[in-house]
C-alpha cells in the first residue's frame, strides 16, 4: 500500500513538473510570431526591435527575400521609384540610382537583417496557427525541414507575413500535360540565353510576363505573349507622376491623365493585340490589385513584331497550343507568368474576419492589418513594398499599445 501510495505521489510530482515546465517554456517565448522572412516580416521584425519587443519570425526557405534571392529573373528592377519602395527606418544608399536593380535590392536587405541583428529560424514550415482562448495565447505548429520534427510555439500576437507571392501558380489547361517540350513558371526563368532561336511562349501579361518576355526576345528566342484581357501600359515616369499626384488630387483625375499620356505616348495598341481597360488604372489598382503595366520596352518590339501578341489558349495538343481564335502555333518552351496563391487557408485555423481563402484581407484599406485576437498582417493588401512598410509600422505600433 505504501509502494502504491508512493507511486501515486511520484506520478503526481512528475505531472507538476511537466506542467510548470511547459508554461515556463511558454513564458520564455517572445510574445509576437512572425510567419515569413520576406520583405513584409522583415520590416515588421525591424519595426519591433525599435519598441523592444521580443519576436521570432518562422520561414520555410533557407534564406530571407527568397523570393527575390532564388525565385526572380536577373534582369528585374523594383518597378517604382526607391522612395516608395524603402523599408521603414533605414534608408536606400543615397548612391542607388532611381529605379534599384535585383541585386541592389537584395544587397540592401541583407544589410536591413543586419542593421536589425533579425534572425529568422529557417526551413520552419508552418503547419497550424490557432488561437487558444484558454491561454490567450497563438499556438503555432511548425515542420523543421531538416529533423522533420514539429515544433510548438506560443505567442500573444501572430502577424502573417508571408507574402503576396507565396505558392506559384500554373492554370489549368486542357492538354497541358501532353505538351512534348519545355515548361517554365517565371519563377525558374532566369534569362533568355538558353532560347536563342526557339518558340517561345509567355502565358501572362502582367509586369513579369512583359517583361520576360523582352528578355527572350532580347536573346533571339522567336517569342509570342498571350494577352488574356485589356491591360494599361504606363511608363515609369507616368507612374511616378502619378503616385505623386494622388497625395493632392483624387484618384479618378490622376486616372484620366494617365490615360491621356498613355494615348499620346503608345497611340493605338488595339491594332497590335492589345487593348486599355475601361476603368482607370490607379483605379483597378486599389479595388482589383491589379497593376499597370511598367513599360521598360516590351511595346516597342510589340510595335515592330519582334513579339507576337495571341489571344487566350483555348486547348493544347503536344508541341501545338490552339488560341481563342481558332488558329495553332507551336512552340518549343511555354513560361507561365500566371501569379501566385496564397496558403494561408491550410494552416490558420478559426480566422473568419482578417483574411479571405486567398489570403488576401477582407477589411478593406485602411483598416486590413488588423484582426481579433492579437493577429495582423503585413503585405498582403496589394499595395507594394510601400504598403508593407506602412503595415508594419501599424502592427509594431499597436502591439505596443497593448504590449505589457
Amino acid at each position: 500500500m505504501f509502494s502504491t501510495a508512493f507511486s501515486f505521489l511520484a506520478l503526481k510530482a512528475i505531472f507538476i513538473f511537466l506542467t510548470q515546465s511547459k508554461t515556463m517554456q511558454q513564458q520564455q517565448q517572445p510574445p509576437v510570431i512572425i510567419v515569413g522572412a520576406g520583405p513584409s516580416g522583415l520590416a515588421t521584425a525591424a519595426c519591433l526591435s525599435l519598441h523592444s519587443i521580443p519576436y521570432i519570425i518562422l520561414e520555410r526557405e533557407d534564406c530571407s527575400a527568397s523570393l527575390w534571392k532564388k525565385y526572380s529573373y536577373d534582369r528585374l528592377h523594383l518597378h517604382l521609384h526607391k522612395q516608395f519602395c524603402e523599408l521603414p527606418h533605414l534608408p536606400f544608399p543615397d548612391s542607388y540610382p532611381r529605379f534599384i536593380s535585383k541585386e541592389q535590392f537584395i544587397r540592401y536587405l541583407d544589410d536591413y537583417v543586419s542593421h536589425f541583428k533579425i534572425t529568422p529560424l529557417y526551413r520552419r514550415c508552418v503547419e497550424s496557427a490557432e488561437f487558444d482562448e484558454s491561454t490567450e495565447t497563438w499556438i503555432v505548429k511548425a515542420r523543421d525541414l531538416g529533423s522533420n520534427e514539429v515544433q510548438e510555439f506560443n505567442g500573444r500576437f501572430l502577424a502573417v507575413a508571408s507574402g503576396e507571392a507565396c505558392d506559384p501558380y500554373t492554370p489549368d489547361i486542357q492538354g497541358l500535360e501532353s505538351f512534348s517540350g519545355l515548361l517554365l513558371h517565371s519563377t525558374q526563368f532566369r534569362n533568355g540565353k538558353a532560347f536563342r532561336d526557339k518558340n517561345v511562349l509567355v502565358v501572362g501579361s502582367g509586369n513579369s510576363g512583359m517583361e520576360i518576355a523582352m528578355d527572350l526576345a532580347n536573346h533571339g528566342a522567336k517569342t509570342s505573349i498571350v494577352v488574356r484581357s485589356p491591360v494599361h501600359i504606363l511608363s515609369r515616369e507616368m507612374v511616378y507622376l502619378g503616385l505623386n499626384l494622388l497625395k493632392y488630387i483624387p484618384v479618378s483625375l490622376v486616372d484620366s491623365l494617365m490615360i491621356m499620356l498613355s494615348k499620346l505616348v503608345y497611340r493605338d495598341m488595339s491594332k497590335h493585340g492589345i487593348s486599355r481597360p475601361k476603368e482607370g488604372p490607379f483605379f483597378m489598382k486599389v479595388a482589383y490589385g491589379k497593376y499597370p503595366v511598367f513599360d521598360v520596352g516590351t511595346y516597342s518590339k510589340i510595335k515592330s513584331q519582334e513579339i507576337q501578341v495571341l489571344p487566350a489558349i483555348s486547348s493544347i495538343r503536344g508541341n501545338e497550343v490552339v488560341f481563342h481564335n481558332g488558329k495553332a502555333h507551336g512552340f518549343d518552351t511555354i513560361v507561365f507568368c500566371t501569379g501566385f496563391k496564397r496558403s494561408t487557408h491550410l494552416w490558420l485555423k478559426g480566422d473568419d474576419y482578417l483574411l479571405n481563402d486567398d489570403g488576401i484581407p477582407k477589411p478593406s484599406f485602411p483598416n486590413h492589418w488588423k484582426g481579433n485576437n492579437g493577429l495582423y498582417c503585413a503585405g498582403l493588401s496589394r499595395r507594394g513594398l510601400y504598403g508593407a512598410s506602412s503595415d508594419a509600422q501599424n502592427i509594431a505600433n499597436d502591439i505596443k499599445s497593448l504590449f505589457k
